[in-house]
Formats: C-alpha cells, structure tokens, sequence
C-alpha cells in the first residue's frame, strides 16, 4: 500500500497539476482547509504564478470582497493607488495584512507592466461585501448601478431617481449592525423600505441587460463589466438582508447558500472573460455539499464550486488542500489511520496527490476522518477523495 501511495505523489508544480486533468480547464480551483496561514498562501502564489506565466491564466480570484477587488484590479492592471492603500482598502475579512496576499499584488502589478491590455492578469474578489459577522450596506452597488444607468439611459426609463434610492437606503447603520446576525429581529431586510429596494433593484438590473446593445456600443467593455458586478452584488446584498431577517429555523442554512450563490455568480462572470484561478477555503470550493456547525446546528449548503460545476461541467476542475500540522494552533501530528496521517509519514513536504488514483488504491479500505481540536482548521473528507480531481498536501504550517 506504501508504494501505491507514493506512486500517487507528485512535485507541486503547474505541470504535474495539468497532468492530473484531461485538459487545462477555465477555472481552475485551489481549496485551503484554514485561513490565515501563510505557508498556505506562498504556496498558492508559487502555483498560481506560474499557471499565468506558462498557461495562459489571466484572472486570479480570491476570497474577498467583490467591490473592495476592484481596488486591486486597478492597481495590478494600470498601477493605480500605492501598495499600501491597495493592500488597506483592497481587501476584506483582514486578508490585506497577508504578507503572501501582499506579494501576490506585487507580482501581478510587475507581471502587467509593459503588456498590452487584453494580456494583463486581472484580479477579482470573489464573495460579496459580507461576512459571517456582519453585512454591508447596499448603497455602493445599487448608487454606482443606478449612477452608471442614468448616464447612458434615458430618464424615462430609469425605476427611480437617485433622490429615491438614498431616501430608502436611510442610514448606513441600519443595513450593517452587527445584531443582525444572530438575531433576525434586529435586520431590516424585509422593513417595507428594504422590500421595495429589492424590486428596484431587481428593475435597474433588468434595464441594464435590456440596454445590452446601446451600452454595448457606447461604454468600455470594463465599464459594463462592472456595471454588471454592480447589479448582481445589489440584487444579492439585499437578497442576502432579507434572508437575514428569516425566523425560520433555515434560516442560517438560506443564508450560508445565499453567500455561496454570490461567490459563484462572481465566478462565473470572471469566467466569462477568460481561465481563471481561484483561491478559497475548500468549503466555498468542492462539489461536494458544504456543511459546519454553528450554534444552531449542523448547517448544510452548495457551495460556489459545486454551483459552477453544475453550469460548467468538465471546465471546472478542483484542487483541495490538506494540512499535517498547524501546532500553534493545537494541531499536532495526524493519526496514521486518516488520510493526512497517510501522506504525513511519505518524506515529501508539500506535495500533489492525484486524488482518484489514490481512492483506487485504497479500494473500499477509506481512512477514518480526522478530527481537529481547534475549530478554525477543517480537515479533509476522505469520502470526498474520489470527487477531487487533485489534492494538496503541505506537511506542516509554520506559525506565520
């Protein structure tokens, strides 16, 4: 068994992760079982860097703030704002403070300088203006949707003027108190003023796509670009606000899906433009439902990469990470009886496992699941070996 592991085991590099895959897809997936680990991160950059350099890869999607992203995007691709500010404003759920994060932006800037604009790697958040604590208000997406419309548009044709829009969106503290989150009467998500906003935002996203050919013809592909990202984060937030305000008890299982949908729309709009890469945690990622507890229960959702696999098919290929150690996080050695603690005794510190043929050397004999003492690390599912067109290993995760 020890040699038919091995033989399963390759160097981490672009071309050994091509080779796990029958042709090199649109958007290419790299899971991460934890956040917040560097070594994780350098290791994505070192793979991602050269998937751009040797195949063509031209966006890199991370799990960030779509609208925060588009402060990124102009930085790598027209030098716009310094590093610090970008690295400041540019990111969400901390991720700015990521040395990794932080020479990734660098390189990606280095790496345009001096192309031609349709060669350049672009950068997208993937997740919405959100996270499990909290939600931004919607007034930057549907002000900037109804902004760009009014624009180009005729008057008449616009559901609303942007007297209206500011008029309900009332005060930005309504939409983000932090309550909200754990508490449905304290969202304001189905107030009378929240429900009306959804249908004009629904009415300004639906006139956006009705306008396709003028605004086609007379705006920047970037411009309608983002005026589409604008329109579905709009459409999304407040879907997203009025969930919040659900007291059912699916309430948490709605939202976590809700999340997950915004991820894949932003996905498959990136996607739209050219391959892609994306990086998230391997929950956001698989095509495997999505599960976690919280402390309402066992929550159970599809995640974006199961979403876009549904659409995309064979075009979506998906890598986990899995992780030996990550002891100042409590996290010592893996038994040998799981499958970390099989990969974790082969000499190799990081390594690409080809998932499929390792499921067919181990036959019917899975490794038990590995059960993590510290909440912030998932361990991989060894029912989920099969389905993975690649896995990750990294031996052991520094203190970063």
């Amino acid at each position: 068994m020890a040699t038919d592991i091995k033989e399963t085991v390759h160097a981490v590099d672009a071309s050994a992760v091509l080779r796990l895959l029958p042709a090199r897809p649109r958007v290419l997936a790299l899971g991460e079982p934890t956040h917040g680990e560097d070594s994780l991160l350098e290791l994505r950059d070192d793979l991602f860097r050269r998937l751009v350099e040797r195949e063509g890869y031209r966006t890199v999607a991370l799990e960030s703030d779509c609208l925060r992203g588009l402060t990124v995007d102009d930085h790598v691709t027209s030098g716009r704002g310094t590093l610090d500010e970008v690295m400041e404003h540019g990111f969400s759920h901390g991720w700015g403070a990521s040395a990794a994060n932080r020479a990734l932006v660098r390189w990606m800037r280095d790496f345009n300088e001096g192309r031609p604009a349709a060669d350049r790697v672009r950068f997208a958040g993937l997740d919405g203006p959100l996270e499990l604590t909290g939600v931004d208000s919607p007034r930057q997406c549907l002000t900037a949707l109804h902004g760009h419309l009014a624009a180009r548009v005729d008057a008449a044709l616009l559901p609303c003027t942007a007297e209206t829009l500011d008029e309900l969106l009332g005060a930005d503290e309504r939409w983000t108190a932090p309550a909200a989150m754990t508490d449905p009467a304290e969202a304001v998500g189905r107030s009378p003023e929240a429900v009306r906003l959804r249908l004009l935002a629904d009415d300004l996203a639906a006139l956006l796509e009705a306008q396709a050919p003028h605004l086609a013809a007379t705006t920047s592909p970037q411009e309608l670009e983002r005026a589409r990202l604008y329109a579905r984060t709009a459409v999304g937030l407040l879907r997203y606000q009025y969930g919040m305000a659900d007291r059912s008890a699916a309430r948490m299982n709605r939202l976590c899906a809700l999340r997950d949908l915004m991820m894949a729309e932003n996905l498959l709009a990136a996607a739209e433009r050219g391959p892609v890469l994306v990086h998230a945690h391997n929950s956001h990622l698989q095509r495997e439902q999505s599960s976690m507890r919280m402390w309402q229960g066992r929550l159970e959702w599809w995640s974006a990469g199961a979403l876009v696999a549904a659409r995309l098919g064979g075009e979506y290929r998906f890598l986990a990470t899995a992780l030996g150690t990550i002891r100042h996080h409590g996290v010592d050695a893996p038994p040998p009886d799981t499958l970390e603690g099989l990969l974790y005794a082969l000499p190799e510190d990081r390594c690409v496992v080809d998932a499929r043929r390792l499921s067919d050397a181990l036959g019917d004999s899975l490794p038990v699941p590995r059960v993590s003492p510290w909440f912030g690390y998932a361990p991989f599912d060894p029912a989920h070996l099969a389905g993975s067109d690649g896995l990750v290993f990294l031996r052991d995760a520094p203190r970063s």
